[in-house]
């Protein structure tokens, strides 16, 4: 399933735009648009949206250098058409007729800084946007991004509630790159192919509230202790290591890309009818305590199709589980109140 889309761009770019399985008629037209789409994720994120035989239509908004980026992109010989759109005045343009909305729009991490940090910046951003989404596609599916997602999905359904079209069957935050993260790094310790393991990851999207469940990766590789204790605080210090590789100079935006991308696909599948599409996003849930939370979630023609269980839990991630809820409570309550005081 991962990698269905990229063997789809290859085939894509070595046919013709008529072939079978790609032809605009056999697939139903579907508009998405990326917000923030001239950032550090948003102009890889429309690259790879480009490339995907399911976009018809791809819209790039930011508020600014949008037009030089659309631009770039159409002239990929792909079946989308691109249109750039730049500032508040064109929002509603870029958002009209929206299938799936995706949001990298923020401020990116810098050394020292968690998610948190970022807070005030993009929480005002995000309510900003969702406000937008509300009015001009209130029936679209939207993808969350931007930092920090544990209080930035609390907002947007905070925001779309008071506007009257909150819909928790359409409302994602993304991570999947915390999934991709734990794919790589058990595949490299298990020395097993990383095409063929699957790790589903729980909880939220900062820190300890990340829980890669590697008790259920396939293929088993029955790894010692101390090598799930390790795997499991790298995945959770993933975004740290790349931040703090770059030196100052930006946070994960090409592999948070990639799995934007992957995400927005599953979605796209969803909508489209194609059967047992899952992946682990951060919904509305009643799988814990907790009103949001990240676990296999089924996706459909109306999004969320069922939210799964997170199933048999080693004594590890039990622990795990039971350390993250109250920092994870207090990111969603810090949203709620943000998106009710502004």
């Amino acid at each position: 399933m991962r990698y269905s889309l990229f063997r789809s761009v290859k085939t894509l770019a070595a046919r013709s735009s008529a072939a079978r399985g790609f032809a605009s008629e056999s697939v139903p037209d579907r508009k998405v648009a990326v917000l923030g789409a001239a950032g550090g994720i948003g102009q890889p994120l429309a690259l790879l949206m480009k490339l995907n035989p399911l976009v018809s239509r791809l819209a790039l908004y930011d508020i600014a250098n949008t037009p030089g980026v659309a631009a770039d992109v159409s002239h990929i010989n792909t079946r989308s058409e691109v249109s750039g759109y730049v500032g508040d005045d064109q929002l509603g343009q870029a958002l009209e007729g929206s299938d799936v909305v995706i949001i990298p729009a923020g401020v990116p991490r810098k050394p020292g800084m968690t998610r948190d940090d970022l807070f005030n910046i993009n929480a005002g951003i995000v309510k900003s946007l969702c406000s937008a989404i509300a009015k001009y596609c209130p029936h679209a599916i939207v993808n969350m991004i931007s930092n920090p997602v544990n209080s930035t999905v609390p907002i947007a359904a905070e925001v779309f509630k008071k506007a009257g079209t909150y819909d928790e069957k359409k409302l994602f935050g993304v991570t999947t790159l915390d999934v991709v993260r734990a794919k790589t790094f058990y595949a490299g310790k298990a020395n097993v192919n990383v095409a063929e393991v699957n790790v589903p990851v729980v909880g939220g999207h900062a820190g300890i509230t990340i829980l890669p469940l590697f008790s259920q990766a396939t293929p088993k590789a029955n790894l010692p202790d101390e090598d799930i204790k390790a795997l499991t605080k790298r995945t959770q210090d993933g975004g740290t290591e790349v931040v703090e590789a770059k030196a100052g100079k930006g946070s994960a935006t090409l592999s948070m890309a990639y799995a934007g991308a992957l995400f927005a696909d599953a979605c796209l599948k969803g909508l489209n009818g194609v059967p047992d599409v899952v992946e682990c996003s951060f919904v509305q849930s009643t799988v814990t305590e907790l009103p949001f939370f990240a676990s296999k979630v089924r996706l459909g023609k109306n999004g969320v199709e069922e939210v799964l269980g997170l199933g048999p839990l080693s004594d590890f991630e039990k622990e795990g589980l039971e350390k993250l809820k109250p920092e994870l409570k207090s990111s969603i309550e810090k949203g709620i109140k943000f998106a009710n005081d502004n």
